[in-house]
């Protein structure tokens, strides 16, 4: 990563912090994109370069979840069982979760104490799990042939995968330990594979 990248990433990690703490302190609807540049001494227009909206602030890991799994997606084989090669982008979350640096724990941690708090955030989120969805779906009816508007089985072989994780990130809901997030996750994942049979992600 050059200088620039280095201090684009520094930027954004600044907002997302600022942004976050405001947010518990002083309540979501009260906090302004205005208060939060002013916290990060930028203007809003800069803000604006890193995050569209403070919506899209709070779904950073959403984001950043996505592009790992479409980006481990695409390494698979095209012959590899479709299940089989979500799984592996599940896991690629999970070795992202592993190398996690204390302020990314703690950026996480809070960012769950913000959806517990906020429940209409948990809209948004679901909302923006299942653009997700889409996107993957549109990979596997890709590895298919076939159209994914039209192959629901595609649609649901990423349902699966993508519910492992959810159950896997918010079982136990409460816990405040990164540590037992990504055990749990890990044991989630391993129990699904044992739940399918082998070839069921197959069949037309």
């Amino acid at each position: 990563m050059g200088l620039r990248e280095r201090k684009k990433e520094k930027t954004r990690a600044a907002i997302l912090d600022a942004a976050l703490d405001l947010f518990l302190e002083q309540g979501y609807e009260s906090t302004t994109v205005e208060q939060i540049a002013g916290a990060v001494e930028i203007s809003p227009r800069t803000f604006f370069r890193y995050f569209t909206s403070k919506d899209h602030l709070v779904l950073w890991f959403h984001d950043h979840g996505e592009a790992i799994m479409l980006d481990a997606l695409a390494e698979r084989p095209h012959d590899e069982p479709p299940f089989a090669s979500l799984m592996s982008g599940l896991r690629a979350v999970l070795a992202d979760l592993e190398e996690s640096t204390p302020e990314d724990v703690e950026r996480f941690l809070k960012l769950r104490r913000l959806f517990e708090r906020y429940p209409h955030l948990v809209g948004l989120s679901a909302a923006r799990s299942a653009e997700t969805q889409r996107r993957l779906a549109a990979e596997i009816a890709a590895r298919r042939g076939t159209d994914p508007d039209e192959d629901q089985f595609a649609h649901l072989i990423v349902a699966f995968a993508l519910s492992a994780m959810r159950v896997g990130m918010e079982c136990p809901r409460n816990t405040t330990s990164m540590a037992e997030i990504k055990e749990r996750m890990a044991q989630t994942l391993e129990m699904t594979e044992r739940c399918l049979r082998p070839g069921w992600d197959q069949q037309p």
